[in-house]
């Protein structure tokens, strides 16, 4: 089993573990290199404070698509937030069938935070798409060009036509474990090329085993990545640090 320490968990909500000051706890005893994305602007004051603390943790600033209904009149709230952080997400569209009747909401708040980040520069962030893949793009082409900030798509479902126009975009992607369970899902991961790639958990709302999936739980997407390349668990870690890097350039904030 490959270390854990220096590996990537790009996209996992450890406000919703149980203990979330021991979920980024056991997190920064790992070594592992944590996005904790919030659902809602009211959840980032303590998703800050707690990643502070930590050398490998870092909060980002969300406003879940499937919350937005609800929570729209939380944009001022992320706005006044949005200077303490260069992480963004869990952000983007969903057009499932629960959520569709919010789509044009949740189009006009996506377009809100793109032009904020684009305005600002630099950041990085974390977008959900399902059900939606045309539109997020659609999105970013429009208001978020790649010279003002770097997408990950996260749990990416699109078509393969739809990842090359993601990635003509400058867009990187997070894979997680279950992905690599979907025939159709595994294919489209075979064919991302490596220096767009980087590692998440989705935990919890990932499964490893009949527990939450944790950040160290990203070594089975490494196994499952390497299988799909043909290549080793530790060339494709070290092909994620190399890409985490990349975004985060030149901020220098680092691993």
């Amino acid at each position: 089993m490959i270390a854990t320490n220096g590996l990537v968990d790009f996209h996992c909500h450890l406000d919703l573990y149980p203990n979330h000051q021991a979920a980024v706890q056991e997190s920064e005893d790992a070594g592992v290199f944590t996005l904790a994305v919030t659902t809602t602007p009211r959840a980032w004051p303590r998703n800050h404070e707690l990643a502070q603390r930590t050398r490998h943790v870092r909060a980002a600033l969300g406003l879940h698509p499937q919350l937005v209904a609800e929570r729209a009149h939380e944009l001022d709230l992320w706005d006044r937030y949005l200077s303490e952080t260069r992480y963004i997400g869990e952000v983007g569209l969903d057009a499932g069938p629960r959520y569709y009747r919010s789509f044009d909401l949740q189009k006009r708040a996506f377009q809100h935070v793109l032009q904020r980040c684009a305005d600002t520069g630099d950041k990085v962030v974390t977008v959900h798409s399902i059900r939606a893949v045309k539109a997020v793009l659609d999105h970013i082409e429009a208001y978020l060009p790649s010279a003002k900030g770097k997408v990950v798509l996260h749990w990416f479902t699109g078509t393969k036509g739809e990842a090359k126009r993601a990635l003509d975009l400058g867009c990187y992607f997070s894979v997680n474990a279950v992905m690599l369970m979907n025939e159709r899902h595994a294919s489209l991961v075979a064919s991302l090329p490596l220096d767009r790639l980087l590692t998440e958990t989705d935990g919890p709302f990932t499964k490893t085993g009949d527990r939450p999936s944790k950040p160290s739980d990203v070594t089975l997407v490494l196994e499952g990545v390497a299988r799909i390349h043909q290549t080793t668990s530790s060339s494709i870690a070290a092909a994620v640090r190399d890409n985490v890097r990349r975004i985060l350039l030149p901020s220098g904030d680092g691993m």
